[in-house]
């Protein structure tokens, strides 16, 4: 567990972490740079972090801690079902190809099969979580008449497809000269397309 000494040292290193994460990977990233960009000693970033692992999973753990709640509300109430999927569409896609997450995919896909526990972490903390989101949007929007779907489970991997492929295209394919994705559009798109895909029909079906 991170053991930090405040909230200001530890806020300067996970910055500096998400910059060299950003720049090198995690791979390439090195504690010891870590440690001279925020003007401590390497053995006092081990003191707060016990490794470039620890480091790693604290970074995006906030990064995602922060961004679920502001996806959608825990308690949905009477929001209907269509706005709360389309406005999670809207703030996964912009936030996972921003440039404080542009390094969590790069990582993930890049060097998960290098780095397993990190995968697993991340699946466990993030991709999970985030289908859990889904889903009960999904079942909210079957209880309240909007959505028809045979299998609320899958369906809500079809949601996060659309959305990880805009963030792999930002950060694996822009940079090598493909053309520019808008996430703000991309995610209209998405959100059309699959909410047109889950409505229940006029005719009921």
């Amino acid at each position: 567990m991170a053991r930090t000494k405040s909230p200001t040292r530890r806020s300067d290193i996970l910055l500096a972490a998400r910059n060299a994460f950003n720049a090198r990977g995690f791979a390439g990233a090195r504690m010891a740079d870590i440690a001279h960009e925020v003007g401590i000693s390497k053995a006092a970033l081990y003191h707060d972090f016990a490794s470039k692992e620890a480091l790693f999973e604290a970074l995006t753990g906030e990064l995602i801690d922060a961004m679920l709640p502001e996806a959608a509300p825990a308690d949905f109430g009477e929001i209907p079902a269509p706005d709360l999927l389309r406005g999670l569409i809207a703030v996964m896609a912009q936030r996972l190809t921003s440039p404080e997450m542009a390094f969590v995919p790069r990582v993930i896909i890049g060097e998960g099969m290098n780095f397993p526990d990190l995968a697993r972490s991340y699946h466990d903390r993030a991709i999970m979580r985030g289908l859990d989101t889904i889903e009960r949007i999904i079942r909210h929007g079957i209880a309240r008449g909007e959505f028809a779907v045979a299998d609320p489970r899958q369906a809500c991997r079809t949601v996060v497809g659309g959305v990880l492929f805009g963030a792999i295209w930002k950060v694996v394919f822009e940079p090598v000269g493909a053309e520019p994705l808008d996430p703000v559009t991309l995610a209209e798109v998405h959100a059309d397309t699959v909410l047109n895909g889950l409505r229940v029909r006029s005719d009921g079906s």
